[in-house]
């Protein structure tokens, strides 16, 4: 049975002792509310529900992010470390104030309409909420954090956009490469004709280190990749061109092994070069319209499509594990599609005159 004592300052405290669980102890205002919690921790713990929340009631969403951010963020692969800084931040200017235990799914709810409001992509919000989401699950099962669910769990998510069909025509393609070739860095000429020829993912190519590359066989072998699992790209001719030309770099400096290295740290260690301010001032000088580095992916694999490529084939060069998830990345231009409809219109009509297909 509990003991309900009546403190100097006039609050009540509700203190419960059961064989096999903690002194459980809480103050109240009303000696009522006192009861009704003594008796309903009482009944979840007879019948195996109880919960300790008061980690949960002191452990505020701002700390609990910042532990997030401390403890859980570096395990992930650098890029990801990048994107996480504006959801952490996000969170921490909505959320920071609140306990754990006090934002519920309405709450969630809310945050996910006004970041949909303020114009954020459906894609972002949803990132926002996977990281709010998996900060919940690790405090439940990592951090001893007595809650009783994950509220993120409980609402709606935001439906994804819809997939990109940006492509490159033959001019666009001549500027990029002739506004990219006039820059003072020879580099960013590389990684762009590297998107292009191969189909790697950005992080994947600037990554890259001499040991990777076999130019003899002509492949690249990632180790690093966003999926997790490594694999081997080919590299056609253009690619190895400039892929020994960016080996062949006289400005590399001889304390890194990165093909595209970046000044070094306040630690002394070079990191990969991050080109993202010289990529979209020359972008908004060309003016390019709605062109992301990430499209260059998809022209790559959209490209492999048209040559013939197998879905197996592409999949394999672009590291896709799903045949859904190709899908999306892939878009075929309808003109390409209709000389190909009419080269095999003229290849049945001259099997049907017994005449030979050109």
């Amino acid at each position: 049975m509990a003991s309900i004592i009546k403190t100097p300052s006039g609050t009540w405290k509700a203190i419960i002792r059961k064989r096999g669980f903690p002194t459980t102890i809480k103050t109240f205002r009303v000696k009522r509310d006192a009861d009704d919690w003594a008796r309903t921790t009482e009944d979840e713990m007879v019948r195996g529900l109880y919960i300790r929340r008061q980690s949960a009631d002191r452990m505020t969403l701002a700390q609990a992010l910042d532990r997030y951010a401390a403890e859980v963020t570096p395990t992930k692969k650098h890029y990801t470390q990048l994107g996480e800084r504006s959801h952490l931040s996000a969170l921490t200017k909505f959320f920071g104030a609140y306990s754990m235990s006090a934002v519920t799914p309405e709450l969630v709810a809310k945050f996910r309409d006004q970041r949909l409001a303020d114009g954020k992509a459906a894609n972002t919000v949803r990132l926002d909420l996977a990281l709010l989401g998996h900060l919940y699950a690790v405090a439940m099962r990592e951090w001893g954090v007595g809650l009783v669910y994950n509220p993120v769990r409980l609402i709606r998510k935001p439906t994804p956009g819809a997939a990109r069909d940006r492509r490159l025509d033959a001019g666009e393609e001549a500027r990029l490469f002739a506004a990219v070739a006039a820059h003072s860095n020879p580099m960013l000429k590389w990684i762009v004709e590297l998107a292009i020829e191969t189909g790697m993912r950005r992080s994947e190519i600037t990554s890259l280190k001499l040991e990777h590359v076999d130019m003899e066989r002509r492949i690249v072998r990632l180790l690093d990749t966003k999926n997790g699992e490594p694999r081997t790209v080919p590299l056609s001719r253009r690619a190895t061109e400039v892929m020994r030309e960016a080996i062949s770099n006289p400005a590399r400096p001889g304390d890194t092994r990165l093909i595209f290295f970046g000044e070094p740290g306040r630690d002394g260690q070079r990191r990969p070069w991050q080109y993202d301010r010289v990529w979209r001032q020359i972008l908004a000088k060309q003016g390019f319209r709605d062109l992301h580095f990430h499209d260059l992916r998809h022209e790559a694999v959209s490209r492999l499509v048209e040559q013939g490529f197998s879905d197996q084939e592409v999949s394999a060069i672009s590291g896709h594990k799903s045949m859904q998830m190709l899908k999306r990345y892939t878009h075929l231009r309808a003109e390409d599609l209709v000389v190909k409809l009419d080269r095999r219109s003229w290849q049945t009509e001259d099997a049907v005159r017994g005449q030979p297909s050109i």
